[in-house]
């Protein structure tokens, strides 16, 4: 099936193809984008990207979503776009009005007879997820995939004690090698945001939520007892793990269609996760023996 391509303009309004007849049974997941991505602008187009079953370019961090979830052949796959490009306090504002934008098209799918949305989102995208929860109703999205989430602990608490919140299921990805984006984000909106606490990176203290840090060997010996097997980490830093690395689309797949429910991942998980900078600190790898 073909992945429809929906865009949430800045007053809240949403452009984009038709929406195809779909049933209760029929998985509907939507795909949210983060920072730096805006649709019909060239390379930054993530419905060329991201969304492509077919990326229209190459490049390290370009991989197909809906390839690796699965939507190529089941389900309906909604890339959802919104103008995530400029100044990182006006992105993040703008991710909160995408938010609405998102309800509506979550209660436009239920009107037309699907099953719970789910959603994949990363970075600033989480923020979009999190804030259309206050505009649906229990059980309009399902589950909840946030990959190196953008956003702060008390909004999101905010959004997970909305009814709509408490009646879904959170999968917090993080890792240690987003400490630095983690930092500078929270530095960029300190001036004019105040109060809301840390990044998800820390985790998400809600019922309903579970943080597993893909950086972690704890977590990753859980996770393949649980029979997904994810790669070690290769970097100190980056953004962009959640998504590109080895086994994490499998695990995300289960949790989306319910082979793995939540609260079996999270009953096996530590509770802890690693402090912040740990990674950064990390010893170097020893060097070679020299022969004399």
């Amino acid at each position: 099936m073909p992945i429809i391509a929906i865009t949430a303009r800045r007053d809240g309004g949403l452009d984009g193809e038709a929406l195809p007849a779909v049933t209760p049974e029929q998985r509907v997941t939507v795909m949210i984008h983060g920072y730096r991505y805006a649709p019909g602008t060239g390379d930054a187009c993530p419905h060329r990207t991201l969304y492509a079953l077919m990326p229209q370019r190459s490049g390290p961090r370009v991989v197909s979503w809906p390839r690796h979830l699965g939507l190529a052949h089941e389900g309906l796959g909604i890339g959802f776009g919104w103008q995530a490009t400029g100044a990182i306090w006006r992105a993040y504002a703008a991710a909160g009005k995408a938010g609405d934008g998102l309800a509506g098209l979550v209660r436009t799918l239920r009107a037309q007879g699907s099953g719970p949305v789910d959603v994949v989102a990363h970075s600033l995208g989480a923020r979009v997820a999190l804030s259309a929860l206050s505009g649906v109703a229990p059980g309009d999205i399902g589950r909840l995939v946030l990959m190196s989430a953008a956003e702060f602990a008390a909004p999101a608490a905010a959004a997970l004690a909305t009814p709509a919140g408490r009646a879904a299921g959170v999968l917090n990805v993080t890792s240690r090698e987003n400490d630095l984006f983690d930092g500078l984000f929270e530095l960029c909106l300190a001036a004019g945001l105040r109060g809301l606490g840390p990044t998800l990176g820390f985790g998400l203290a809600a019922r309903n939520a579970v943080t597993v840090q893909i950086d972690s060997a704890a977590h990753r010996r859980v996770l393949a007892a649980l029979g997904h097997r994810i790669e070690p980490p290769g970097r100190r830093i980056c953004h962009w793990s959640a998504y590109l690395r080895p086994g994490l689309f499998p695990l995300y797949r289960a949790v989306l269609d319910g082979r793995l429910p939540l609260p079996v991942l999270q009953a096996a998980l530590p509770a802890d996760t690693a402090p912040r900078w740990s990674r950064l600190v990390l010893p170097l790898p020893p060097a070679p023996d020299v022969a004399h």
